[in-house]
């Protein structure tokens, strides 16, 4: 994991990116939430959300359930295809692009709403993903991250685990 975070920081500062990443605020209805990016270097930018995230149980030993809890989010994301849909004319403006990022949650224990009874106050998420973002020019925003990384709450429970982010909403300002 560290080898990871040294890539993570020194790789776009040795990449040359076409595109400049832009700073951008959005909000999200899939699943509501704020989310602001800002850019860092000429490819990478940051992150975070703040909003509600989605959890869901299925198992053969009890029924499915799940729980609606507070969530924040960042992430440090290099945006690698910028040259590439330029080439191809296709948008790159409002940080359209693929990326790959470091990410980090926290997400509060008790369910706002749902079934999931949890016994701890935080669990958190640390690790890689791929993503994808396209800002159309209506405004609308698609962001979708898959990635695996690390889980562990305060009461000492821990998991390899996979990660799925889907947000749907706006882009606001210009």
């Amino acid at each position: 994991m560290k080898k990871f975070t040294i890539f993570l920081l020194l790789f776009p500062l040795l990449s040359k990116g076409q595109r400049i990443v832009e700073n951008q605020f959005s909000l999200n209805i899939l699943i509501p939430s704020a989310e602001y990016e800002l850019a860092v270097s000429q490819n990478t930018s940051l992150d975070a959300l703040v909003g509600i995230g989605f959890a869901y149980s299925n198992s053969t030993f009890e029924d499915a359930q799940f729980a609606i809890t507070p969530q924040f989010m960042t992430q440090y994301r290099w945006y690698y295809n910028f040259g590439k849909r330029e080439g191809k004319l296709l948008k790159t403006s409002e940080n359209s692009g693929n990326y790959i990022a470091g990410v980090g949650t926290i997400s509060g224990g008790q369910a706002l709403i749902g079934n999931i009874d949890y016994l701890n106050d935080y669990s958190a998420f640390v690790g890689p993903a791929w993503g994808l973002q396209r800002v159309y020019d209506s405004g609308f925003k698609l962001n979708l991250n898959l990635g695996v990384g690390y889980e562990f709450n305060d009461i000492g429970d821990h998991a390899i685990a996979p990660f799925f982010g889907l947000q749907l909403g706006w882009k606001l300002g210009k």
